[in-house]
């Protein structure tokens, strides 16, 4: 598809049709209705919508608009969700769904971490080096060739990327093919330059590419001999992440509800690739 055809889509503020119809199955199987006789739940839907509103904007849940439902209803849910880790399922689906169609770029592949702040306390936090040791929170995130995440961890601002980069590689949500078969390349820059980050990368049977502590900037040719660099839409992934205001900022102190707020964002950039390869709209 064109660029022109990839800006119909807006920033997504609610479910589409075609999106519902893909969540609602994974919705229903995590909690389903023991008793059809008995008292309906709430819309799911507009629940659903409630969360990514708060997630976009970083609002106090008591601040969400009416037309969203009841906001304890609406959190109540998205807790229940996050723990049965029903986010991570429509991630999960979304990946398998590009993958069937040929989407997923294996074969380059780059990961890095990014800090946060953690607001109101809770679990997985530490000390921010960068922000004068205040509690903040470190995603680590790797992506496909086209900057898809394909697995996330969060743990404090403290943690060194290179000693999250395994938990990272077996956070992907979905198999990776078999490295045996299909090559894969995984970028990391010098953060990754020391045995953590170099066993990680060797035991997943990636083939890493490390830019080394002390190694001065070359030209983009002798970096990459076609001429393309690689590393850098992990970077650009994480900036999309942090246009979502309660990701940028951890608002939320249980770290499963905070970890289910980057797996729905993950989602909708793959449900954004589905988009330019169906022509929905």
């Amino acid at each position: 598809m064109t660029a022109d055809r990839e800006s119909i889509l807006p920033t997504i503020w609610e479910v589409s049709d075609d999106l519902w119809a893909r969540i609602e199955p994974i919705l229903a199987a995590a909690w389903p209705r023991r008793d059809p006789r008995g008292r309906h739940h709430a819309d799911w839907r507009r629940c659903l919508n409630g969360i990514i509103y708060q997630m976009r904007t970083g609002c106090q849940w008591n601040a969400l608009p009416k037309v969203l439902g009841d906001d304890s209803t609406v959190h109540r849910w998205y807790q229940r969700w996050c723990r049965l880790g029903v986010m991570e399922k429509i991630w999960a689906d979304l990946v398998q769904t590009c993958d069937d169609l040929g989407q997923v770029h294996w074969d380059w592949q780059s990961a890095d971490g990014c800090m946060g702040k953690a607001r109101h306390g809770g679990d997985h936090i530490g000390k921010n080096p960068t922000d004068r040791g205040k509690n903040g929170t470190k995603r680590s995130i790797v992506v496909d060739e086209q900057g898809g995440p394909l697995g996330v961890v969060i743990d404090g601002a403290n943690r060194h990327d290179a000693k999250l980069l395994k938990a990272t590689i077996e956070a992907i949500v979905i198999e990776r093919p078999d490295p045996k078969e299909h090559e894969q390349h995984l970028c990391l820059d010098k953060a990754y330059d020391n045995p953590s980050g170099q066993s990680a990368a060797s035991e997943a049977q990636y083939t890493p590419h490390i830019r080394r502590i002390g190694e001065e900037k070359t030209t983009v040719t002798a970096k990459h001999p076609d001429g393309k660099p690689r590393r850098w839409v992990v970077e650009r992934t994480l900036s999309w992440l942090n246009r979502c205001r309660a990701i940028l900022v951890r608002y939320a102190k249980n770290g499963k509800n905070y970890l289910g707020l980057v797996q729905l964002a993950c989602s909708l950039i793959w449900y954004r690739r589905l988009f330019r390869l169906n022509g929905l709209g």
